[in-house]
């Protein structure tokens, strides 16, 4: 084939106008500067823990600094409003559970709609919800428990650590679900709520694996069941709360989410560098003991498990009788 010279300079023109576009620059260069990972909790607990996880094996692959930034507020409020409205160019991401992208719009009012303005990438891990009660109640089993509330409307109660989260969510969508009542007792946060349930002033929390299974021989509390679909490797005789109430799956989804409009070989690297990291056995095993379900999911997969949770949530709210904010 014969190329004039002017030809080839279309050629050439179209090349560089490639080489120039923000799409081509962002898929090769990223990241070329510091990337802020937002996550709307307090640092210490299972979801700022996976977040630094992340955030370290991110830095060492990627050779540029991924810096964890802690803001908490209800319902991730802040961080889903910040990370919306950033430019989508993948230079400020953020770590959360699933609740702050499904649940938050359906208990209190936000700015942006996070279903359209975010785009979740993977999950690092699944944090398992513990069923536990004061080991002084005459019951050894979930059934058991369910079966003495029955049997005593109104004179059971169970502490949640704050209100309008899955600690307060998962319980009463139980309860509902067997037809049993039991009070709540708000409580600030979780170390108050672990304290009220070891001082024998509740009777149930449902709480996370990684700070209850620390308890599991103690002869103050007892754990009964978890939430997630499957038992954990770190407590293989703890059941299932399905075993007991068919088809209940309660669990926190947490992973990273992008701005909507990022563009998508950036959300594939991420993705890509997130999977490979979870894939490796001494990660899993570190995950796993502290009662995470390691992840990893692909597009596919996270589409279903945020299908799956987002009707938990919906239904949930719906038992709670929460008004639409």
């Amino acid at each position: 084939m014969h190329i004039t010279r002017r030809s080839g300079l279309k050629v050439l023109t179209g090349a560089v106008a490639l080489l120039d576009s923000p799409r081509f620059l962002f898929a090769e260069d990223w990241p070329s500067r510091q990337v802020t990972i937002l996550v709307p909790t307090a640092a210490g607990g299972n979801t700022d823990i996976m977040a630094r996880l992340a955030a370290e094996y991110l830095q060492s692959k990627l050779g540029q600094p991924f810096i964890v930034v802690n803001k908490p507020s209800a319902g991730g409020v802040i961080t889903t409003e910040q990370t919306a409205t950033e430019p989508a160019d993948g230079y400020t991401i953020m770590f959360a559970p699933s609740a702050t992208v499904l649940l938050t719009p359906l208990v209190q009012k936000i700015s942006v709609d996070p279903e359209r303005t975010l785009i979740p990438v993977t999950n690092v891990g699944t944090g398992a919800q513990v069923v536990a009660i004061k080991r002084s109640l005459p019951v050894t089993t979930l059934r058991e428990f369910l079966d003495y509330a029955r049997a005593n409307p109104g004179k059971l109660n169970f502490v949640v650590a704050g209100v309008n989260n899955i600690s307060q969510l998962g319980p009463l969508l139980l309860f509902k679900r067997a037809g049993v009542q039991v009070t709540m007792v708000p409580q600030r946060g979780e170390p108050q709520a672990i304290s009220d349930l070891m001082a024998g002033e509740v009777d149930l929390y449902f709480g996370n694996a990684s700070v209850l299974l620390q308890h599991a021989q103690s002869d103050k509390i007892r754990l009964l069941a978890v939430g997630t679909a499957e038992r954990l490797p770190a407590a293989p005789d703890l059941p299932t709360i399905s075993e007991t109430m068919p088809g209940f799956v309660f669990a926190s989804w947490n992973g990273f989410f992008v701005a909507a409009g990022t563009h998508a070989p950036i959300v594939e690297r991420l993705r890509h560098e997130l999977m490979e990291m979870l894939s490796q056995p001494q990660l899993q095993q570190r995950l796993r003991a502290l009662g995470i379900v390691p992840g990893g999911q692909d597009r596919t997969e996270v589409a279903e498990a945020f299908r799956n949770d987002r009707k938990m949530f919906a239904d949930a709210v719906s038992a709670a009788g929460i008004p639409k904010p």
